[in-house]
């Protein structure tokens, strides 16, 4: 499976997530080898943003694609208090410089804010006319936010995993019907699923690590992109290990009987 951008680039069902990754100064060397190791299994998108450890996140992505910036479909994200039109040109430059970069591949407002969506959006317009941005996208936005905004959205990156299943109700259908794919942040909502006895027994069942069996489960329909973080370089060859499979039926309904997904809708939530 690939997923797709309505500007026609396709990328990998599963990419990098990087939300806490530059925090710890003693992780740094293994950090940087996981994302190395995960660009080397075929994985290519790699999510990062300016508010990640206040840019220590995009200093360390920066460092670990150094020389192979070509091999990555690279995402940040311009906090909403610098959404401005003069805030989103300033914020992007920054992000740049810490990434070692020219270009970013994907450009999101990270949740709505108080600056009008027009005026968000027509600085990633000039952004991508300059080409220092390949598209833009949104993130934490829901239905409502949704019909509010422009044109010319990528993809809309949300919480969501077996437990996180709101937006399937009233979000994805919207953006189904846009042809914009989703980008799922916390697929393991953050390893705590993966304590769940029902899920790993579950897992060995299925040959698969629990990790692995949520992965499988969260890009099953072929157009949600996932962003676990990797730890390590291990957890990253197991994640790109996925490329590819799809679950069996039975293993579906399995997990959709063990969580199912909300009677009616709930609003968007947020880690």
């Amino acid at each position: 499976m690939s997923i797709q951008f309505p500007h026609g680039v396709t990328v990998p069902e599963i990419g990098i997530g990087t939300w806490f990754v530059g925090d710890e100064p003693s992780r740094r060397d293994e950090e940087i080898a996981a994302i190395r190791a995960g660009l080397d299994a075929g994985l290519r998108v790699i999510d990062t943003a300016e508010m990640y450890g206040d840019g220590r996140s995009e200093q360390l992505v920066g460092e670990a694609i150094r020389g192979r910036r070509d091999e990555v479909f690279l995402v940040s994200k311009v906090l909403p208090y610098n959404a401005s039109e003069a805030g989103v040109r300033s914020a992007v430059h920054a992000s740049l410089q810490r990434l070692g970069t020219d270009r970013l591949d994907l450009y999101l407002l990270h949740w709505r804010g108080s600056v009008p969506f027009d005026e968000t959006v027509a600085a990633f317009e000039r952004l991508q006319k300059d080409g220092d941005i390949g598209a833009w996208g949104v993130s934490n936005l829901g239905p409502d936010d949704m019909a509010d905004l422009p044109h010319g959205c990528a993809t809309d990156q949300v919480l969501y995993n077996p437990i996180r299943r709101g937006p399937e109700l009233d979000l994805f259908p919207i953006l189904r019907s846009r042809g914009i794919p989703v980008m799922a942040y916390s697929p393991l909502e953050q390893a705590r699923l993966l304590d769940d006895p029902r899920l790993q027994a579950l897992a060995v069942d299925s040959g698969l690590s629990a990790a692995q069996l949520v992965l499988a489960w969260v890009i099953r329909d072929g157009d949600v992109l996932a962003i676990p973080k990797a730890g390590s370089a291990g957890h990253a060859r197991q994640n790109a290990a996925l490329l590819g499979m799809t679950l069996s039926a039975d293993v579906q309904a399995e997990i959709d009987r063990l969580f199912p997904a909300p009677q009616n809708p709930v609003p968007l939530e947020m880690l």
